[in-house]
């Protein structure tokens, strides 16, 4: 070997030798023989999402609230898992014969949720009902589906997994796959060629889809991988083209494609978003809180029972929805009675498919929920900026693979949101004489959770209104994932090329994408037994003789009796009204109680349906479904998503075409995005949101916000700016 062979293979030696280092001393959990439990906020560089490769650019502010979760306790049933049960758990799974002689990996440990009748009638003071945890397992190979039963201290139901499709990534899959193509002597040579040092190199973990029987029998990922030489935006800096292909389980580089070789790794320059990068600060507003001299009007119970204003619901966090939402209950002005609006609401699916078919893009088509996990790549709220004064934050204790607990300090926050919106208002025209101005202003609560998926940062906003609204809002933010180029301007471009979206900058282009967000509401209006009525408006002509008017609109109700019947496409030529109603309950004059979808975000998929990345996302091929309630249909691509072929999602289960009249229904919407990328996206994004809403329709006997008094100064503080100001 000569000097300059010998000299590549130290520092190959070396760079491996540094990643294995970091990767034992950075885990999210305890190595074995330790009992302590390690909190994200400190241990950031594994509990970051797709794991950046460089871990000094995560600089994690501590949280000086820590909260003491050793102790913790459910106090109810739909409480999740504590520390305690976790260890508990780690205990029954190491005894079980399955995990004896094998190496395992757990994907996932959550609360196995009682039977729903139970939970119904369960009240505070009550006994417990007794804990399970549903726990999937990979173990040689295979997967497995266990319930841990904590009260017997035993497992009492194993099921393997299905044929198509594996269980969601764990953080220690998605870190061990960014490191391990610089085991690989041909990788090192192709980075070195392409002008990028080892050592200014991350890498990013990207799920497959699937194409074809050649990637059945083994879990698979590819990587692929940027230079952040001078940048924390190393996003903005890919390798193009270059894709190595790994064996998810033995780590073992199956292959690698470079297809990019005559396209520069663009340069850093203005690619850094950081405040502390920015040469020039633009002081365009003055600082601004909302100010609450009494306090907030919520309170957290419990740990998990919010109560606002006429509201009461149970929040939890969830390492792969993120945020549930249950038991969601709204005061009666009238009779004073809680009622029950939403039994459990959450993000059931994130599809994002990139539109561009070529060597190195074709498979990004992410499942984000069912793959990478949305709640285990929620990152802690930053004070002041992700959540007002006077938050309340909310932490997720979540499993390692070895089932060692661990937390997500600030997960979720709560606060109260008043934006200078009017709850109602009116005043009367001088011309008739009477002085009347009546105004309320609206004040809202707020659950957010913020997760980095990457490149992409999703903000999931639940907003409770006083009048019984809730509104459900997701933003978009973060990085665009861009495409290596050799033009620097669209002079350069060939007029018939196709660039597959939009150059940004020199040597950079945004890709064409969609995000579909997909939520599952499983609505008990004022009970489980409930019905789906699309509500049509249809033109009505009227003769000569009948009125000078030729037209008007008359509302025309079905009530949908199977699930093909409540499948709904939006059409904005051919408006309705989608509502849940109760048919046993009925107002003073009689109409049935209800709530109403209020649509938005109504960007729908064009990719054929036979195109594999639409197979697996069918769920996003309506905008609305109704099923009726089964606990083992929570997510609508399926419970192993990762590399499955599509053949357990809401559109399988709804083909058989079951009775939703009267029945305990489901109901589905999802969230649609088309994004064309601008030059106003780079180098990071301004936040774009869309909602839909959940609305009472006939639910109340009037206005539930009538008697709320109005605003005066003399219950609100009041601020002297600063004289410069």
């Amino acid at each position: 070997m000569d000097g300059r062979k010998l000299l590549r293979f130290l520092a190959l030696l070396l760079t491996i030798s540094i990643v294995v280092l970091f990767t034992w001393f950075n885990l999210p959990y305890s190595p074995l023989g330790k009992a302590e439990l390690l909190d994200c906020a400190t241990y950031s560089p594994w509990c970051t999402s797709k794991n950046r490769f460089q871990s000094n650019i995560l600089q994690t502010r501590p949280d000086p609230r820590r909260r003491n979760h050793a102790d913790a306790i459910p106090r109810h049933p739909l409480d999740p898992l504590t520390v305690r049960e976790f260890n508990k758990i780690r205990g029954i799974i190491s005894s079980y014969e399955l995990f004896k002689s094998s190496p395992y990996a757990l994907h996932s440990i959550v609360l196995e949720e009682p039977e729903k009748p139970l939970v119904l009638r369960w009240q505070k003071g009550d006994p417990l009902l007794p804990r399970k945890a549903s726990v999937v397992a990979r173990v040689d190979g295979q997967s497995h589906v266990l319930t841990v039963d904590l009260s017997r201290n035993l497992v009492s139901n194993h099921e393997k997994g299905p044929v198509s499709g594996y269980p969601m990534m764990t953080i220690e899959d998605m870190t061990t796959a960014t490191w391990a193509p610089v085991t690989n002597g041909t990788f090192n040579r192709t980075i070195l060629q392409r002008g990028v040092e080892l050592k200014d190199l991350a890498c990013l973990p990207i799920s497959t889809g699937w194409y074809g029987k050649t990637e059945e029998n083994r879990r698979v990922i590819k990587v692929q991988c940027y230079s952040i030489k001078d940048t924390a935006n190393f996003y903005m800096r890919p390798i193009e083209g270059l894709t190595v292909l790994l064996d998810l389980d033995t780590k073992e580089v199956i292959g690698i494609s470079d297809r990019g070789k005559s396209i520069p790794v663009p340069k850093a320059a203005n690619t850094d978003y950081r405040f502390s990068a920015q040469n020039k600060q633009m002081n365009l507003i003055n600082p601004i809180s909302l100010e609450q001299p009494k306090g907030p009007s919520f309170r957290v119970e419990d740990d998990h029972i919010v109560k606002w204003a006429n509201w009461e619901f149970h929040l939890k966090p969830d390492p792969r929805a993120g945020v549930v939402i249950s038991r969601a209950m709204i005061r009666d002005p009238e009779s004073g009675e809680t009622r029950n609006v939403m039994y459990k609401g959450l993000t059931s699916e994130l599809f994002v498919p990139y539109m561009d078919p070529t060597d190195a893009w074709y498979f990004k088509t992410y499942m984000d929920a069912g793959e990478y996990g949305f709640g285990l790549q929620a990152m802690p709220l930053d004070p002041l900026n992700d959540c007002p004064r006077n938050a309340y934050y909310m932490d997720g204790v979540f499993a390692a693979a070895d089932g060692m607990p661990y937390v997500r300090s600030n997960m979720i926050c709560v606060f109260e949101s008043y934006s200078g919106d009017i709850g109602w208002r009116h005043a009367e025209s001088p011309i008739t004489g009477i002085e009347i101005r009546e105004v309320r202003p609206k004040v809202t609560l707020v659950v957010r959770m913020a997760a980095s998926v990457a490149n992409y940062d999703y903000i999931v906003d639940w907003e409770f209104q006083t009048d019984g609204l809730i509104r459900i809002k997701v933003g978009l933010s973060g990085i665009l994932m861009v495409k290596g180029t050799p033009y620097e301007t669209m002079n350069q471009v060939p007029n018939q090329e196709n660039l597959y979206g939009t150059l940004l900058s020199e040597n950079v282009i945004g890709v064409i994408h969609d995000h579909y967000v997909t939520f599952y509401l499983d609505m008990d209006i004022d009970g489980s037994d409930n019905s789906f009525v699309k509500v049509n408006l249809q033109r009505q002509h009227n003769s000569p003789d009948e009125s000078p008017r030729r037209s008007y609109l008359k509302a025309t109700r079905h009530v949908a009796k199977t699930e093909k019947e409540a499948q709904v496409k939006l059409k904005l030529y051919d408006p309705s009204e989608f509502h849940v109603i109760n048919p046993s309950k009925k107002t003073r004059v009689g109409n049935p109680v209800g709530y109403k979808v209020v649509p938005g975000g109504t960007a729908a998929s064009l990719l054929d349906l036979d195109d594999p990345p639409q197979k697996r996302g069918a769920f996003t091929n309506n905008q609305i479904w109704v099923t009726p309630y089964n606990r083992t249909e929570q997510w609508a691509g399926g419970l192993f998503v990762y590399q499955s072929q599509g053949d357990d999602t809401l559109a399988v289960w709804s083909e058989r075409d079951r009775p939703i009249e009267n029945k305990d229904i489901v109901l589905w919407y999802t969230l649609g995005f088309h994004h064309i990328p601008c030059q106003e996206d780079f180098p990071v994004m301004p936040t774009v949101s869309s909602s839909f809403d959940l609305k009472p329709v006939n639910f109340f006997e009037r206005n539930p916000i009538l008697r709320v008094p109005p605003m005066v100064q003399k219950d609100l503080p009041i601020c002297k700016a600063e004289a410069s100001a």
